[in-house]
């Protein structure tokens, strides 16, 4: 769990007392552990999983964020299911479909909440990648749905199994999960893998909150929206603009007239039942859409400098780094070699480059990679932060290589 929490079941005093899809982890693993005695100790600790860009040193206009908030329309309660008509459009710009077809959320976790409901009764399935973003598994959790895994393959680029997908299907499969790009292994949907996953027909659930966020030209990338089938694809302020804490995110939905209609029609239902996006964001969201792309641009060339930096500081070394489309984050590979106390797996590498070099990365088995030694970094860390973190990184690998 990106959190650093183990999976282990809830204490037996607590059992019968509350539900089963509350009882998540309590116990921390050994590497969050090991951070904290390290951060009590006073020891440094160089961070390179920096994932919130409110704290990476980006350039804000301040001004015209608080700007944007004090309109005094926001003053006045007035309750729409979908937002404002002016908020969804701007939202609707950003993902190129009608405002009409736009729904706002507090945020992308809401959203999935939302089409869980939606899509799915307690005990069915949605399909969704393996390797990605853990949280997958607690959203679904909350709402009595079911995670079945299908495999991204790597064989030098990042690709969707489509037979494994295919194979996955099963009576209760409700849906099917993106995302574009992976977080974190930064794989773009391509047009070929939206073909093959539409002709399953089942609705798709694309995240697209990284779309903004290419690290290189992919010729034939695919916008899910244009997917024959019923498709709900996400998006943000949180990535969008580079503001996780206005709590804004917004659901695209496309797809034919009928199924596309009906799902509006449940949409608004629940919806107007939470009516959760604050006022004060949906008067601001068009303008902090318009005035924060300096905010964007500025993660851009964070993330491609970051990247370019790593791939030249791995060439000729023991690590390697896994090409990525986009996204804020870069996958590397450390060799399976046999240390003190055995075989070093991404764990015991992560713990390794903790304990000998003041250097936080996440393991892979946060994202569940199914083979060892994957290490994911943040490509929005600060770049002297992330320069001196990845010599580091690079020296220790190569010197127990060595050894």
């Amino acid at each position: 769990m990106s959190d650093g929490r183990s999976r282990i079941a809830p204490p037996a005093s607590e059992r019968g007392l509350f539900s089963r899809r509350s009882g998540f982890e309590r116990r921390l693993n050994p590497l969050t552990r090991a951070r904290a005695a390290r951060r009590a100790s006073g020891a440094p600790l160089l961070d390179l999983t920096v994932s919130n860009p409110t704290r990476a040193g980006l350039p804000y206009d301040g001004a015209a964020i608080c700007e944007a908030l004090a309109d005094p329309a926001a003053l006045v309660y007035r309750p729409t299911p979908f937002g404002r008509p002016e908020a969804r459009a701007a939202a609707a710009e950003t993902m190129g479909c009608s405002p009409a077809r736009c729904v706002l959320t507090a945020s992308t976790s809401e959203a999935y909440g939302w089409l869980f409901k939606l899509l799915c009764d307690p005990g069915d399935e949605v399909l969704a990648p393996r390797p990605s973003y853990p949280l997958f598994d607690q959203l679904a959790a909350l709402e009595g749905v079911r995670l079945r895994p299908y495999p991204l393959r790597y064989d030098g680029a990042w690709h969707i199994d489509l037979a494994a997908v295919a194979a996955a299907v099963g009576p209760r499969t409700r849906a099917i999960l993106v995302v574009s790009p992976n977080n974190p292994t930064g794989q773009v949907l391509r047009a070929s893998e939206l073909a093959g996953l539409a002709r399953l027909g089942l609705p798709i659930i694309a995240d697209e909150v990284f779309a903004p966020y290419r690290l290189r030209p992919v010729p034939d990338a695919a916008r899910a929206l244009d997917a024959p089938g019923l498709v709900f694809a996400l998006g943000g302020l949180s990535k969008f603009a580079g503001l996780p804490q206005m709590k804004a995110g917004w659901i695209a939905v496309g797809g034919p007239p009928k199924p596309a209609e009906a799902a509006l029609a449940r949409l608004e239902i629940i919806a107007d039942t939470w009516l959760s996006v604050g006022a004060p964001v949906q008067h601001a969201l068009p303008a902090l859409l318009r005035t924060q792309q300096a905010t964007a641009d500025g993660i851009r060339r964070r993330v491609r400098r970051n990247m370019a930096f790593v791939q030249a500081a791995c060439r000729g070394s023991a690590t390697t780094v896994l090409p990525a489309d986009g996204g804020w984050y870069a996958v590397l590979r450390a060799p399976r070699v046999l240390g003190p106390v055995g075989w070093l797996d991404d764990e015991a590498w992560a713990l390794t480059l903790l304990e000998s070099d003041g250097l936080y990365v996440q393991p892979g088995f946060f994202y569940d990679f199914e083979q060892d030694g994957h290490l994911v970094v943040s490509l929005l860390t600060p770049p002297a932060d992330f320069e001196d973190g990845v010599r580091r990184l690079v020296a220790r690998v190569d010197r127990v290589c060595a050894a």
